[in-house]
């Protein structure tokens, strides 16, 4: 089910087609056109076992002197004593037509990815040292089509991953653990759950898993999981998802995709909600107005800095299990069709996200 979802885009997808007119009319058809590679799959072999003990295979790592992942904007600090380990997976940022898989040297995707750990990793540097690793990303054109090709290259990425998330392993120690993705980072996310931690010792050492920007069904897909639907901002071992539309919004592209899938346990998700949580009260299904919003993060028009602002936007979930977000924010170039704010998924609540890492992980540690 994977490569079908359609919403699932690179940040720079709206500066890249020519012609704002003629996007709007036939935004899907032209990405399309231009984004899905036409070369055949050429297969890669796997990492190899060893390959994610070089710290050259982490943008993010805790034995680098310093990386994008411990930026924080003015008043904030990361936390270099914080107990926990995060193994964050960052989203799409390989934008090529030639390869269905990015190269791992390639360094203007890489720096892409630089920024989605600026604008989404950094939320989480006041709870816990940061892992993120280097994979041979699908590019965003395999989530368009139906070609074997797309899954091959989502399979090979999620090999990237698992290996990585093995080291994690090995160097996090007896450290709890907060998980995260954004978008593909998120579809590679549950496939971790379900495949290494669902069912294992591993899985008690979870404090939250942060699986946004990306449906999960909460008929079909939270058991495979193996953690439930945060319930409770104070609740440990749970997991959380969004996806964030202003209003008026509109998911059908997203809604007629999601209700052909299939779930992981083997039924249709049909009409079945999504897990909404609102990162403004870090429960499930609930309403917050904007005064409850702690901190928007706003980058900058050439995204190398980026401030705070308080009280930007509300939020509510609605009945399928979008993340509602009132009026259109002035966040940047990247609102893709239907007043979708996928980009901005972690942004729009920076401090919030912040804060709930925080309560979460002090709920962990009091109970063990």
């Amino acid at each position: 089910m994977a490569r079908k979802f359609l919403y699932v885009f690179a940040c720079l997808v709206v500066l890249t087609i020519a012609g704002a007119f003629a996007y709007r009319l036939y935004g899907v058809e032209i990405i399309r056109w231009w984004a899905v590679p036409s070369a055949q799959f050429g297969s890669q072999a796997p990492v190899a076992a060893n390959a994610y003990a070089d710290p050259k295979m982490w943008p993010a790592y805790p034995r680098r002197a310093t990386d994008a992942a411990r930026w924080t904007p003015p008043g904030y600090k990361p936390d270099p004593k914080a107990p926990a380990a995060v193994f964050y997976i960052h989203p799409t940022s390989f934008l090529g037509t030639k390869h269905w898989n990015a190269k791992l040297d390639d360094a203007e995707t890489n720096a892409r990815a630089e920024l989605f750990l600026r604008g989404q990793a950094t939320a989480f540097n006041g709870s816990g040292a940061i892992w993120s690793p280097r994979y041979r990303q699908a590019t965003f054109g395999a989530f368009l089509t139906d070609a074997a090709a797309a899954n091959q290259a989502l399979d090979l990425a999620y090999g990237d991953i698992s290996a990585a998330f093995d080291q994690f392993v090995k160097e996090a120690g007896d450290r709890p653990i907060i998980l995260a993705g954004h978008s593909q980072g998120a579809l590679h996310l549950t496939r971790l759950l379900r495949q290494k931690i669902a069912g294992t010792p591993l899985a008690k050492r979870i404090v939250a898993a942060y699986v946004v920007g990306w449906p999960v069904s909460r008929t079909t897909d939270l058991t495979a999981l193996g953690l439930p639907e945060c319930a409770r901002a104070d609740q440990a071992g749970c997991i959380l998802s969004w996806q964030s539309f202003a209003e008026p919004a509109d998911p059908k592209m997203i809604l007629d995709t999601y209700d052909r899938t299939t779930g992981f346990d083997g039924r249709s998700r049909r009409g079945t909600p999504m897990v909404c949580t609102n990162p403004l009260t870090g429960t499930a299904n609930a309403k917050a107005p904007a005064q409850a919003n702690l901190g928007t993060l706003i980058p900058s028009a050439k995204l190398d800095t980026a401030q705070v602002q308080a009280g930007a936007v509300p939020a509510r979930c609605d009945p399928r299990g979008f993340l509602l977000i009132g009026e259109p924010p002035a966040m940047g170039n990247y609102v893709l069709p239907g007043n979708n704010y996928h980009v901005y998924d972690y942004s729009l609540f920076w401090v919030n996200v912040r804060a709930d890492v925080a309560r979460r992980l002090a709920a962990f540690e009091a109970a063990r």
